[in-house]
Formats: C-alpha cells, structure tokens, sequence
C-alpha cells in the first residue's frame, strides 16, 4: 500500500550560514556602526539585538532574504515580542518551528477525512503520514494539502510502494 509522509523540517546548516552572511551585511552597513546589532543563532532559536525597534525591523529585512536564498522557508520562523533590555537596547525571539505540532498535525488529518479521499490519515510523531491504495489518490491528497495549508511550510518524502 504506497504511503508517503508530511513533515515540516529546516536544514540547520544553511540557517547557520544565513545567520552568518546576515551578521557580516549588518556588521558592513553603515547605519549599523557603532551599535550593538547582531543576531545570535542558539539551536532553534534566533536572537536579534538592536538598539531600537527601527534597527530591528532592517535587521529582518536583511535575515529574510539571507534565508530566501539559501532555500529556508521564512514561514518556520515564529515572531516573538520585542523586548525592552536595559537602557535603550532591545531584542526579539524568533524561534524555528521543526516538525509539525500536534494541532497542525489534527487540522491537516481532518481536512483529509473530511475531503472524502480514499486515504488514511495518522499522525507519527512529529510527521503525518499518509496511506492509500493508489499513487494517484495521494498525489491529489499532496495537492489538497499545499492548497489549504498555506501558513506553514510542509515537505512531502518518504514515499513507499
């Protein structure tokens, strides 16, 4: 019975090279002499230091891209609040989302039940898996999933026979 997994997976070395080319753009630009702007990387977490909520926000609009370009999903990214840190200094969590929660994993198995697919559902863990009787019954599953789920960045692999 052919099945095939969805999952939500970041490669963490290109996230440590976007967070690196990110640090030596925010390092080289002129309006960023002088502070103390930097982002820090702390496994699935990411820190950006500024001095105000301004630099913060150019401070994204250099990571993003960074991350665009060494093929990261920016939509695993959970934006944290901006913190006030002694004095004038503040900071922002952004946390790297990997794996599928367990209340994305029940919305994605009920839209499949109730698209009337003839395909089970589970969820394993941090995956979902998907299980049918033909290829072509999961390749329309695969295409209702990218259609309704926009707001998270999902993999489709592991496919079996």
């Amino acid at each position: 019975m052919p099945s095939f997994d969805i999952t939500s997976e970041v490669d963490m070395v290109a996230l440590k090279n976007a967070v690196e080319g990110a640090n030596r753009k925010i390092s080289g630009r002129y309006d960023f002499k002088g502070t103390d702007a930097r982002v820090e990387q702390q496994e699935k977490l990411l820190i950006l230091h500024g001095d105000s909520n301004f630099q913060l926000e150019q401070m994204l609009a250099i990571l993003l891209p960074e991350m665009t370009a060494k093929k990261i999903d920016v939509r695993c990214l959970k934006h944290g609040d901006i913190q006030k840190v002694g004095g004038n200094k503040v900071k922002q969590e952004l946390t790297v989302r990997v794996g599928i929660e367990q209340e994305q994993s029940k919305k994605i198995v009920k839209l499949i039940k109730d698209s009337k697919l003839k395909v089970q559902a589970s969820i394993q863990g941090e995956a979902v898996r998907i299980s049918g009787a033909k290829r072509d019954v999961l390749q329309e599953c695969i295409a209702l999933v990218r259609k309704d789920v926009t707001d998270y960045p999902l993999q489709y692999g592991n496919f079996r026979d």
